[in-house]
This record gives C-alpha cells, structure tokens and sequence, in this order.
C-alpha cells in the first residue's frame, strides 16, 4: 500500500455545488485537516458536507464566518476517513467570499 500526503486548495466557493475532494478509487482517504478562510468584507455561513453512496452527511451547517477569519472543522482530533468515491463539498451563503484547503493522507 502506498501512502500520499497531498493538499487541495479551492478558491472563491459558491453558494452551491462545490466539490472540493474526490477520494479515487482504490483508495482510502483520511482527512487531517480543514480550514475555510472567508476573505470577503462580510460574515458568511459555511456547510461542509461529506457525501458517500449520494448521500450527503453534513460536517458543518451554518456556521458562522467572521470577515477576515477562519473555519477549521476537520483537525487536532478531529479527523475523517472517506472511502472510495466518497467526496467533500462546501457551500456558503456568498459567492466569492471562501476559500478553502484541505490536508489528506491518501492511502492505496
């Protein structure tokens, strides 16, 4: 089994449809960490959805951004294990305002 550290980075997440990881198949993905940093001039709310066998389980819901701050759902002891086609989404309640990155060990 071969075993990856990477990091995904999304920027300017919408109001919908937000697909921020895939885990591949064949392969185990454990998340270590999360952060969503609203850049925007405004508070927002951010939902972190993890979605295995099209059902989306939510993380996170309407959690509050202040402007100029940051969300870390996932970290410290706070981990998440995602299998095969399972995937990460994120929504906020302005366009344009979040950007997101994620640290994964992928496992295959």
């Amino acid at each position: 089994m071969a075993n990856s550290f990477k990091s995904k980075a999304n920027v300017n997440v919408e109001t919908s449809g937000n697909t921020i990881y895939t885990c591949p198949s064949a392969t185990e993905t454990t998340l270590i960490g999360m952060t969503l940093s609203n850049k925007g001039t405004a508070s927002v709310t951010a939902n972190v959805y993890l979605n295995k066998s099209s059902i989306d389980y939510s993380l996170i819901s309407n959690a509050p951004i202040l402007s100029g701050s940051t969300l870390v759902p996932i970290g410290g002891d706070q981990k998440v294990v995602m299998e095969a086609t399972d995937y990460l989404k994120v929504t906020t309640s302005a366009n344009n305002s979040v950007d997101v990155i994620i640290s994964l060990l992928e496992i295959s």
